[in-house]
């Protein structure tokens, strides 16, 4: 499933949330929720493009910073409720981010 979020081109999920007019040349996609969850954030929507700085290179990379990770899980939760508010997120995901 194509993800939930919608990004332009060339964009950064987090880069914008943080008004940066940026257009990037490398993406990665992220799997907001991942370990055993990955395949249920690829099936939901859960995934956004971010570009290396946000992504695992930066201080406040969503990789290295728990702040950063938390609010994007949030974020990700509050977007599957929006969309699927005939499923519980705690029963498909074993835990509640909000």
């Amino acid at each position: 499933m194509n993800s939930i979020f919608i990004q332009e081109p060339g964009e950064c999920f987090l880069c914008k949330q943080e008004g940066k007019r940026i257009r990037h040349t490398v993406l990665h996609t992220h799997h907001i929720f991942g370990g055993s969850n990955r395949k249920k954030s690829e099936k939901y929507g859960l995934t956004v493009r971010l570009c290396p700085e946000c992504h695992i290179l930066g201080k406040h990379s969503v990789h290295l910073n728990s702040k950063t990770m938390k609010s994007l899980k949030e974020t990700g939760q509050e977007a599957f409720e929006a969309v699927y508010p005939d499923l519980d997120f705690r029963t498909v995901f074993g835990k509640n981010y909000l």
